[in-house]
């Protein structure tokens, strides 16, 4: 049995950076929550993309904590990463770091975890190379991967069994 490959976090590593517009505002002039979660779909699939070099979609937006408004003017630095990875899916690490750019002043605004699946090109799921964390912060996010993989599947059983009991049916 051939063995797996193994990549590091850092090379999925995806940083994007943007400046936060009065177009991209809600009332509250701070970032919509709807874009900030576009960004991040965005990132974290370029993420699994570079690790497994096949299609992907995603599985999952496990979490995404709003922590700090991003202000209108500020910028918003985006940094994903697999943080981890089962046999053919893959848990994306985000951090939202945001900036005034007038004071230099960074903060930690949201961290999201989504999960996506690797697929070959019938839509069948193909096995990922593992990955290994280096840093610190990788390490740490990296070891509570198994919790939140065990969380996530009693989330979908729970969605599941609710699915079955929703109707489709036209309410107008």
């Amino acid at each position: 049995m051939e063995k797996r490959a193994t990549k590091y976090c850092k090379e999925s590593l995806v940083i994007k950076t943007s400046r936060v517009f009065p177009s991209d505002t809600n009332n509250h002039n701070t970032l919509f929550g709807g874009r900030l979660m576009t960004y991040i779909d965005d990132t974290a699939s370029i993420s699994a993309s570079r690790h497994c070099r096949t299609e992907i979609v995603t599985a999952s937006t496990d979490s995404v904590d709003f922590l700090k408004p991003i202000k209108n003017d500020h910028s918003v630095c985006l940094e994903s990463y697999v943080a981890s990875t089962g046999r053919s899916s893959m848990e994306i690490f985000v951090k939202i770091i945001a900036e005034n750019l007038k004071t230099g002043e960074r903060y930690l605004a949201a961290t999201s975890f989504l999960t996506f699946v690797a697929l070959d090109v019938n839509g069948k799921t193909v096995e990922v190379p593992l990955v290994e964390p280096e840093t610190e912060e990788q390490k740490r996010i990296h070891a509570g991967a198994e919790a939140r993989s065990i969380a996530r599947k009693i989330r979908l059983k729970e969605n599941q069994s609710l699915a079955e009991s929703l109707s489709t049916d036209i309410p107008w």
